[in-house]
């Protein structure tokens, strides 16, 4: 049967997107921006197919914001200039368009079920997208069956629903690649951005500018988004401006050695986890690993709520060296076989050295079959006098080291 494809009336059109209105407005009550999302996504979606082939005028989007604030007085958030910003979110993400997947076994369909979202996996549900759904500029706008998702290894899915549809269109507006939409969407999502923080970063151009430490995560971690979530979690350099070794004592430099800075990390641990990121918990330090009667002693091993996964990391005072990996993956072997738990990630290892070069870490990790990074740290007397000047002076630094209420017991 041939489909009709003559213009529909503008007044026909108010009474399809009202109803979708309505149906996301009920639907809200369960999960507020994914439900949004899928409205103005499907919404988007009717808008665009109606207006791009010229079927109707170009005032159409004025004509029925108007109409539908006749019909639903107190409407808010459907002014032509929202309606057109919601056809740009779908035709921006139309490769999470539902009905023109084409079916695989890896596509994931974003759907309302018994006024609940749930990501239905097609694989195991035996039912099947195809390109024979491609809405008809008759059908009703479908809020319940609208978003796919693509087997995209970068494609940030959870944060994607977590993040407003105002900060959507401001990434939209101002980034034109999809990996920095995607950085800037696990960015909104994990830091809770308003606006106006989104705006600065990317004005300051965070995404040109970011910087992670060199590692081998992607080739050991096997789950990908775990892998990415690895990556975004540690940096490639911390400032611990905690740490004044110039200020311990008067000692020679060889004296100044890992356990200085081990031990002024431990005094200082809500410091330092504050800095290292977030959902890092405190296990111990010098934490004791015994097999086959040799006994081994990690620096300092975290636990990250995150990644589910402990996290060695291991403190060096000078330049990067090959060795420290080896000794890195003899930890991360032994805390795997007896020191994980059953329901949790294989273990991660990070060097924190003084400095490294950053390609050559590059080079020789990829050899090594754990999942292990190399980051830097500058202490107070690396730091540009500006910033130096902003720390405690001599005195204050003592009392704040020797603060009991610092020290992790």
């Amino acid at each position: 049967m041939e489909k009709n494809n003559s213009p529909i009336p503008l007044s026909e059109a108010v009474e399809t997107i009202k109803t979708a209105i309505m149906q996301g407005q009920y639907e809200a009550l369960k999960d507020v921006n994914r439900v949004q999302l899928a409205v103005y996504y499907a919404i988007g979606k009717y808008l665009s197919q109606n207006t791009r082939k010229g079927a109707w005028g170009t005032s159409a989007l004025k004509q029925i914001s108007e109409q539908l604030r006749k019909e639903m007085p107190g409407l808010r958030g459907f002014s032509a200039t929202q309606l057109n910003e919601m056809r740009r979110f779908y035709e921006e993400w139309s490769m999470l368009d539902a009905n023109l997947s084409v079916t695989t076994d890896e596509t994931e369909v974003f759907a309302i079920e018994d006024t609940d979202f749930n990501i239905i996996n097609d694989s195991k549900s035996n039912s099947s997208v195809t390109t024979d759904k491609i809405l008809n500029p008759n059908d009703q706008i479908d809020i319940y069956h609208a978003i796919s998702i693509p087997n995209l290894t970068e494609f940030p899915v959870e944060d994607f629903f977590k993040v407003p549809f105002t900060h959507h269109t401001r990434i939209m507006a101002l980034c034109k690649i999809l990996p920095a939409r995607y950085y800037y969407i696990h960015r909104t999502a994990e830091e809770h951005l308003s606006v106006e923080k989104l705006e600065l970063l990317i004005k300051e151009q965070a995404y040109e500018n970011r910087s992670s430490l060199p590692n081998n995560f992607a080739q050991n971690i096997s789950n990908s988004l775990q892998a990415r979530k690895a990556v975004m979690m540690f940096k490639d350099s911390y400032a611990l401006e905690f740490i004044n070794t110039e200020e311990i004592g008067e000692r020679d430099k060889q004296d100044v050695d890992e356990k200085v800075v081990e031990q002024r990390i431990v005094q200082n641990i809500k410091k330092f986890i504050m800095t290292f990121g977030k959902d890092f918990t405190f296990v111990g330090n010098q934490y004791h690993l015994e097999i086959y009667g040799v006994e081994l002693f990690p620096d300092l091993i975290f636990f990250n709520r995150e990644l589910n996964a402990l996290v060695v990391v291991e403190l060096k005072i000078g330049e990067f060296k090959t060795a420290y990996l080896g000794q890195l993956t003899t930890y991360l072997q032994i805390l795997d076989d007896h020191v994980r738990k059953p329901h949790e990630n294989n273990s991660i290892g990070i060097v924190l050295c003084k400095s490294a070069n950053k390609e050559f870490v590059e080079y020789v990790i990829k050899e090594y079959n754990k999942p292990m990074g190399v980051a830097t740290y500058k202490t107070a007397e690396n730091m540009p006098e500006h910033l130096r000047k902003a720390l405690p002076d001599e005195n204050k630094l003592k009392e704040l080291l020797s603060n009991k209420d610092s020290t992790f017991e």
